[in-house]
């Protein structure tokens, strides 16, 4: 799944320490299908606790995570959507991200001066968002125009698109964001053909001190921006940058003592991969055999036989069934002879909706 999420955020926010941490934190390419990746794309691991579980329970010769990218975004300020600064750059890597990481300075310190003079992450989230919708409003005005007058010439498609547009247009020139407004799944596909900005899905990272992480992990910035998502229906996620590049530099029994210091079970970055990959709408399946215990990242709502594509191409043109159990069920019976003895393990055909944790096996022939 080729699904990225980019990092965005003002000057002096924490987004560079932040994609430092997970370029730190990353995998090495060479264990993966692509061996290269460009200079802006971090790739790390998916934590998942059930991956352990599964090698405990099967003790494969290798274990292979799935793995998650981010995409660091090149840096904004005003007027990015007239071509400002690195604008027009900054744009153009936003269309290609699938998901929105937007990072919002809530640390004072005057040894790091803010673009503005002053910590106001409503302010920068405003900054950015608004960029984006200026940016969308002027490409819904260009295609409307277009459309308008197909739409005259009572085109259906075209008289479709144009209410869509006449609605996006109205919101957009509020100055709120395209994924305010609701849309129903038919409306959705044709919206999807606009590759609006402002309709990505977001995830608030509010970057705070290390002071604010050892006394609780909030302050009234953090409350602020917690405010603001939920009005949007959005998360939010707090993280020390500067902690996490550290953290991200440890082995993993120095990584827990580490964050125990600071009396935190989960570090930020794993908690914001996590919550990136879930906004996504990714879930993970599993395979497991004596030679290998593996993790695969999939689209919520695909079916067997697209799942079995994912592995190879050959798996889903020769589908034949799956055999597959729930996780839940694989951990509590604790082998798959005794989950088989208790009814738990299924064959399911093409129409089977994979579910997140199902451990698979597809039996194909071509």
């Amino acid at each position: 799944m080729a699904l990225t999420a980019g990092i965005v955020g003002l000057p002096n926010v924490g987004k560079s320490t932040l994609f430092n941490a997970i370029t730190k934190a990353g995998v090495e390419a060479a264990n993966y299908p692509f061996a290269t990746i460009d200079p802006n794309v971090g790739v790390v691991e998916v934590p998942d606790e059930r991956l352990q579980k599964l090698t405990e329970l099967v003790k494969p010769k290798k274990t292979v995570p799935t793995t998650f990218e981010f995409t660091d975004i090149a840096g904004i300020v005003r007027g990015a959507s007239k071509g400002e600064g690195l604008g027009n750059k900054f744009l153009s890597h936003i269309r290609q991200v699938d998901a929105i990481c937007h990072v919002v300075r809530c640390f004072e310190d005057e040894n790091i001066t803010h673009v503005d003079g002053k910590v106001d992450p409503l302010a920068d989230i405003d900054t950015i968002n608004l960029e984006l919708v200026l940016a969308d409003l002027e490409s819904v005005e260009k295609r409307l125009a277009r459309v308008a007058k197909l739409a005259k010439q009572k085109d259906k498609e075209a008289v479709i698109e144009a209410e869509l547009l006449t609605r996006l247009k109205a919101v957009l020139e509020e100055g709120k964001s395209a994924r305010t407004l609701e849309f129903t799944e038919e409306e959705l596909a044709i919206v999807k053909g606009f590759f609006l900005l402002s309709i990505k899905p977001v995830l608030y990272v509010a970057n705070i001190s290390e002071d604010d992480l050892s006394t609780g992990g909030t302050n009234q910035y953090v409350e602020q921006v917690r405010q603001f998502a939920q009005s949007e229906s959005a998360e939010v996620v707090v993280v020390c940058a500067r902690i996490e590049e550290e953290v991200a530099e440890l082995d993993d029994e120095e990584k827990r003592e580490f964050l125990k210091d600071y009396g935190i079970d989960i570090s930020g970055l794993d908690i914001l991969i996590q919550r990136a990959y879930t906004l996504l709408g990714l879930g993970t399946y599993f395979t497991a055999g004596e030679q290998e215990v593996r993790a695969w990242t999939f689209k919520r709502g695909m079916k067997a036989p697209q799942c079995a594509g994912i592995i190879h191409s050959d798996f889903e043109r020769g589908f034949i069934r799956a055999e597959t159990v729930a996780y839940d069920d694989l951990s509590a019976y604790g082998n798959m002879q005794k989950a088989k003895e208790a009814g738990r393990v299924r064959l399911e055909g093409k129409e089977y909706v994979v579910q997140d944790g199902d451990i698979m096996l597809f039996r194909f022939n071509v």
